[in-house]
């Protein structure tokens, strides 16, 4: 846990380095203070999106999911958010709309197996 799911405009597979991007949000999430605990936890993917519409120009995209577990404060969720979207920027330039949204995840009914 946690887990950090990118959904992007497909065309921003061909003009950035997504890859690139998804190893930087790994570092990130798994140094950062809010999940400093259980970096070893740390899941990071990415869905590019082939239909996309929105009122912006360019009509690109790229918005970053954090699913957690519950019990993190409110400033610690924004400062994550900041920081990642802060990241999103740098990886992505000229993209229409970049986004962050903590969510979370309530401990009482999450599962979770692994090897």
């Amino acid at each position: 846990m946690p887990h950090l799911i990118l959904e992007h405009s497909s065309e921003l597979s061909e003009s950035h380095d997504i890859t690139a991007l998804m190893d930087a949000v790994f570092d990130l999430a798994s140094a950062h203070p809010v999940f400093a605990a259980a970096p070893a936890a740390v899941k990071v993917r990415s869905i590019a999106c082939t239909n996309v519409r929105s009122g912006l120009t360019p009509e690109t995209f790229a918005h970053l999911t954090v699913k957690m577990l519950s019990g993190r404060s409110t400033e610690a969720k924004a400062g994550l958010a900041e920081d990642l979207l802060r990241l999103l920027h740098t990886h992505l330039t000229g993209v229409g709309s970049l986004s962050v949204e903590p969510v979370d995840m309530e401990r009482e009914v999450y599962r979770k197996r692994a090897l």
